[in-house]
């Protein structure tokens, strides 16, 4: 579907700027370099909402060949996946109100868009990310196989962590598009902090409702692309465990 970019209102717009400004001002120090790097790549600024159709996409797609479409809310999750292999990341049109600052039950645009849009500029990400739906789209009638498949994608595109310089930084989008979160779970000294272990991941219970009690941390994107060649054998591994 289209954007409508036009029925964006001056509140809408406004909602926008105190998020954007509001994790701009912590991010630079905590966030990772391709992320922050993507912000002006994708070109995001703080006075208004990405117009995907007549800038986002343009810049995404001179880049990596991704593009962002417009969904009205929560997909299937085959239809998500569908949309991930061919190249097209979904992100909701809607966004949250004055009085949903601080929490929402659902993803809305700024979390689709200013958490995962920037890391569409980089090609090693990207990559994983279409590997990974290509993969998914293979189980995606074996309820057990999407709950694991889920799990990876939770842990890394959503609340993954990145060592860069020998220092912590974000770059899941649950974690960058929270202000909670984007310093709870460099700083706080309640959740665990592992490095990236597929098998790990896997038989690691998601928090759909509260921060993390672990975070996986990955060497580089590079990494979490080729840790994809043997994530089907490992995948099978797990499944004969709910047989």
């Amino acid at each position: 579907m289209n954007q409508k970019f036009n029925l964006y209102t001056p509140d809408d717009q406004k909602v926008w700027q105190m998020l954007f400004q509001r994790q701009m001002q912590k991010l630079p120090a905590i966030a990772s370099v391709a992320y922050l790097d993507g912000i002006e790549k994708a070109g995001f600024v703080a006075n208004h909402i990405p117009d995907f159709e007549h800038d986002t996409n343009p810049r995404l797609q001179a880049l990596t060949g991704w593009s962002v479409v417009a969904v009205e809310g929560l997909v299937p999750i085959k239809e998500f996946f569908e949309h991930l292999a061919d190249k097209k990341f979904p992100a909701s049109n809607w966004l949250r109100t004055m009085e949903q600052l601080e929490y929402l039950e659902e993803p809305d645009m700024f979390h689709d868009t200013f958490g995962h849009v920037p890391l569409l500029t980089n090609q090693s990400f990207c990559d994983f990310l279409a590997e990974f739906s290509t993969i998914s789209l293979k189980y995606i009638n074996d309820e057990e196989a999407v709950k694991l498949l889920q799990k990876l994608y939770w842990f890394t595109v959503e609340f993954g962590l990145i060592r860069e310089n020998n220092q912590l930084k974000t770059f899941g989008g649950g974690i960058i598009s929270s202000s909670g979160e984007s310093v709870y779970s460099l700083f706080s000294g309640i959740p665990e902090r592992v490095d990236y272990s597929v098998d790990e991941i896997l038989r690691t219970e998601v928090k759909i409702d509260a921060y993390q009690k672990k975070y996986f941390v990955i060497e580089s994107y590079e990494q979490l692309y080729e840790s994809l060649r043997n994530f089907e054998e490992i995948l099978e591994r797990q499944l004969l465990v709910y047989q």
